[in-house]
């Protein structure tokens, strides 16, 4: 198992790391791990997917479970049919935003509660790398359940108005979710790019992150005069936003729209985000009377804190955001109707609701390759040791004027620089100050 054991999924390669005979093992772990009586299963549309699926389905027949396939379908439908279909867990097979030649596997217990680097997958690996059982098999049955999933999401619509929406699905998952959506809303005006689901992302990779990928989309924003686009990864997980100008909205920024909308329907409730967010995101949940909890990167430790806080909602820099109403999972389409609904709500537009938000300079997320992240941390820590320092996750450094985290990431092989500042010239200068006390730790890091 060459290292396909992710802090948050299993993701590798096919067929070298990650194959048919593999995904059967990892089935019948899993089954057997959660004591399954009935597991639902679903893949994107990688071109290895399908055939993932049915070994990885087979595994959990071996084990003596039975499969119920919910077929091609979203990340957050696979959360929402174990939810509602009273699941003992599912597996979704994916790879998310990662390139055509890879896949994987998100796996998560009743109620959608996902196994993690600390909840349940070092378990799991371990067992994978034991003999499987082979018991009286499980039966197999198909299930759909994309008209009821859309029916919930379409349940948070609030007082729609005429809105047009360019929408580019990545030739991914939101493809056929998204006109089920506008067929329940007249409403909205629908500009579908890219809709047809292709596991060769003939025309860019499902990444709303990367300003590569959503260039199209801007360009189509602005020809069509629409009131905003959004950008949805491979598994419709995740959702990035254009606005009204063809610019691109800062992802940490959409959790303060979000919450300051989602703390007016709930007053005084828990909000987290996560410890690369702007202070500004802080600001506008405090100023809207919600409690702000800091929270570690990824969606699984997410999840996790947010039904331990009992929390509304929860935004990430990576452009994932999750909701209790939603058994505390992420979920892209719901996240382009919140935007929907707030400027419905305000009559504004989308730029002139994020300029309050986007008050301090920042310099993004900065990859390093670096060959001994925790010589850097350490060369960090004793450099800026009269600051605030905490460890939730890799290091944050921070003063009155200015602040930067440093992680390794859980996914590759890199360690991740956000920093911000009061101001553009304070930013560059801190920027550079760090960037060269990281190079000075190791002289071999460079920026990807």
């Amino acid at each position: 198992m060459p290292g396909i054991f992710r802090a948050y999924d299993i993701r590798g390669r096919y067929p070298d790391e990650l194959d048919e005979a593999m995904a059967r093992r990892i089935g019948n772990a899993f089954a057997r791990l959660l004591s399954a009586e009935q597991v639902v299963v679903g893949r994107d549309m990688r071109l290895s997917a399908e055939s993932l699926a049915g070994a990885l389905a087979k595994g959990v027949l071996e084990a003596g479970a039975d499969v119920a396939d919910v077929g091609e379908v979203s990340t957050p439908l696979l959360n929402y049919a174990i939810i509602a279909g009273g699941f003992d867990g599912g597996a979704m097979v994916t790879a998310s935003h990662l390139p055509g030649d890879m896949n994987g596997v998100k796996l998560a217990r009743r109620d959608a509660v996902p196994l993690s680097g600390d909840r349940g997958l070092p378990r799991l690996e371990a067992m994978v790398g034991e003999e499987p059982v082979a018991r009286a098999p499980g039966s197999s049955r198909r299930v759909d359940m994309l008209d009821s999933y859309i029916g919930k999401v379409a349940g948070f619509v609030r007082n729609p108005r005429p809105l047009t929406i360019v929408v580019d699905a990545g030739n991914g998952m939101a493809g056929p979710e998204v006109p089920r959506l506008f067929e329940r809303v007249p409403a909205w005006r629908l500009v579908p790019m890219y809709f047809v689901p292709d596991g060769r992302f003939p025309h860019h990779r499902a990444n709303p992150l990367d300003p590569e990928t959503t260039r199209d989309l801007q360009e189509r924003v602005v020809r069509e005069g629409a009131d905003f686009g959004a950008a949805f990864d491979g598994d419709a997980d995740r959702c990035g936003f254009i606005d009204e100008r063809g610019e691109r909205v800062r992802e940490d920024l959409v959790t303060g729209l979000i919450a300051d909308y989602l703390l007016g329907e709930v007053p005084g409730a828990t909000i987290l985000y996560d410890l690369r967010s702007s202070r500004a995101v802080v600001e506008a949940i405090e100023r809207a009377g919600g409690r702000a909890v800091r929270s570690r990167v990824g969606h699984a430790f997410i999840k996790a804190r947010m039904r331990e806080e009992g929390a509304l909602f929860a935004g990430e820099l990576s452009g994932h955001y999750y909701y209790r109403d939603m058994g505390f999972t992420d979920n892209g389409l719901l996240t382009m109707v919140m935007v929907a609904n707030i400027l419905a709500a305000s009559g504004k537009t989308l730029s002139a609701l994020m300029k309050p938000l986007d008050r301090y300079p920042t310099t993004g997320e900065i990859n390093l390759r670096a060959s001994d992240p925790e010589r850097v941390f350490t060369a960090l820590a004793a450099r800026y040791r009269d600051a605030d320092l905490d460890h939730l996750d890799g290091l944050t450094v921070g003063y009155p004027a200015w602040w930067f985290n440093i992680r390794s990431s859980h996914t590759e092989p890199v360690v991740r620089l956000n920093l911000e500042a009061d101001t553009e010239g304070l930013m560059h200068e801190k920027a550079r100050e760090v960037l060269g006390v990281i190079r000075e730790a190791d002289p071999g890091a460079r920026e990807m």
